[in-house]
């Protein structure tokens, strides 16, 4: 290989590894915390007294898209017991948000009637 070849290959190489510990560096811690367990001891989000979760206080669409999805996933679950029972989902939501809130460990976020509050 020619040493002009061997330069370039070289700068390439330099170019990727700024590239991959620029965007390292870059992305918001939140973004890795996408497991539920990990997203709430980090106050990212917390539970509502309505049954579902909510994201404390960002813009970040992934961390949106995260709640989004569980909730979507509770509330057929919630739909479901409704139907078994012969209740209103609301019935099932309200019933979950109080289970929800009574079993969150201190120092996790909850919101109750719109308000946000350290446990």
């Amino acid at each position: 290989m020619t040493k002009i070849k061997k330069q370039k290959l070289t700068n390439i190489n330099k170019a990727i590894i700024a590239i991959i510990l620029t965007a390292t560096f870059l992305i918001p811690t939140k973004l890795l915390a996408h497991d539920l367990s990990s997203a709430k001891s980090n106050g990212l989000v917390g539970e509502t007294d309505s049954g579902y979760l909510a994201v404390v206080d960002s813009s970040d669409s992934s961390l949106n898209n995260f709640v989004k999805v569980i909730n979507k996933k509770r509330k057929l679950r919630y739909q479901a017991i409704a139907n078994k029972n012969g209740v209103s989902l609301i019935t099932v939501e309200q019933q979950a948000g109080r289970k929800l809130l009574r079993k969150i460990p201190n120092g996790e976020y909850v919101r109750i009637s719109g308000k946000w509050k350290k446990k």
